[in-house]
């Protein structure tokens, strides 16, 4: 019989890989928090674009936040 190589759930997963999830999660927020926060002290003039939606952006992963520190701000 072939072995199902599906999902694994929290318990299966070796401490590397446990590990791993939680740094990328942490870069992640840690980079959202930053994105939002410059977003919220930022006048709007100094925004290309709506400021909604660069914080609705902001929450695609690490393209949005990344996407409004390179495209979102005026110099």
């Amino acid at each position: 019989m072939k072995e199902h190589r599906g999902k694994k759930s929290w318990r299966q997963l070796t401490g590397r890989q446990k590990l791993s999830i939680l740094v990328y999660a942490a870069g992640q927020l840690a980079l959202l928090a930053a994105a939002l926060t410059d977003l919220k002290k930022r006048p709007p003039e100094q925004v290309n674009g709506s400021k909604g939606a660069w914080a609705a952006a902001c929450f695609v992963n690490y393209l949005g936040p990344a996407a409004y520190f390179v495209f979102g701000r005026k110099k």
